[in-house]
């Protein structure tokens, strides 16, 4: 098994500027992440967290945020609450191959997001 990390760490106040442009959560977050921040207690604190786990899939990657859109990675809950990425379009291309594991945690002033992408056989994706 072969894996790569990426983390993210963002201060809350940078996001809460971005969120105050409509058209920043239609460029950066997906439909179903958008309804999900939607309905959170935290959703200043849940955005950043999201937007990290974006930072930190890409970094995964080797690309940067090149070659997909940042609202193909969605950061989103299970039922018990666990965070997983859903990818789609150029995003799911660029990761076939692999699997993720994602956790994330803030406080009132951080955001941080650690990805773990790993390849059982050892030879898919960039890793």
């Amino acid at each position: 098994m072969s894996f790569c990390v990426g983390t993210d760490l963002l201060e809350i106040k940078r996001m809460k500027h971005s969120l105050e442009n409509p058209r920043f959560l239609c460029r950066v977050f997906g439909e179903q992440e958008r309804r999900e921040l939607e309905a959170r207690r935290t959703p200043l604190q849940s955005a950043a967290a999201c937007f990290c786990a974006k930072e930190a899939f890409s970094k995964v990657l080797g690309t940067g945020v090149r070659g997909f859109s940042l609202t193909e990675v969605e950061l989103l809950h299970r039922e018990n609450g666990a965070p997983y990425l859903s990818l789609s379009g150029r995003a799911r291309q660029l990761a076939v191959g692999l699997s993720f594991s994602v956790s994330i945690t803030h406080s009132d002033e951080y955001a941080l997001a650690v990805v773990v992408a790993y390849s059982e056989d050892g030879k898919g994706g960039t890793i």
